[in-house]
């Protein structure tokens, strides 16, 4: 490969906006719908549902391990998840499974519950593409607010939407 298409390559990757994005991203659910039912298994084993998430606020974040933007926010939820051990956290994969996702929570010191899916039926519920979302959900299951690989929140903005406020 050339000087000029490694360039070119490099340039693709370096300014490509967000990652893992088959096409412009379009979120399904945004802040004040409801949270869309969903059945998963967490890594514990135990299944979860949209109804485990009622009468406390909650987060559902969609990643891959290997997407850069997602690898910004999982520490910014798994200080979230260390600072309020109370709060329901909910990581779902898209398309990866539990061995690739093992790996990488071990490798960064992750303990935030998480349930691989080999395929897209549940992010498909929330979205046709782009990762990291992460959707904040009140006690009635409301979604208080969507952010995504252009806007990856702060811990500070997280604790402010999941526990009264506003950003």
């Amino acid at each position: 490969m050339g000087i000029k298409k490694l360039s070119f390559v490099f340039c693709i990757v370096l300014f490509s906006g967000g990652c893992v994005a088959d096409e412009e991203p379009r979120s399904y659910v945004a802040p004040g719908d409801t949270l869309p039912y969903f059945s998963v298994v967490m890594d514990d084993g135990e299944p979860l549902t949209t109804d485990s998430l009622r009468d406390s606020p909650s987060l559902v974040m969609f990643f891959t391990t290997g997407c850069p933007d997602c690898r910004a926010a999982l520490p910014v939820v798994q200080a979230l998840h260390e600072e309020r051990p109370e709060l329901r956290i909910v990581c779902i994969s898209r398309q990866e499974g539990a061995s690739e996702i093992e790996t990488y929570w071990r490798d960064n010191h992750l303990t935030l519950p998480y349930s691989a899916q080999t395929d897209r039926r549940v992010y498909s519920l929330f979205a046709s593409s782009g990762v990291p979302r992460i959707y904040t959900v009140d006690s009635r299951l409301t979604v208080t607010a969507v952010f995504d690989d252009s806007s990856i929140p702060t811990l500070e903005q997280l604790v402010c939407v999941l526990y009264g406020g506003s950003i």
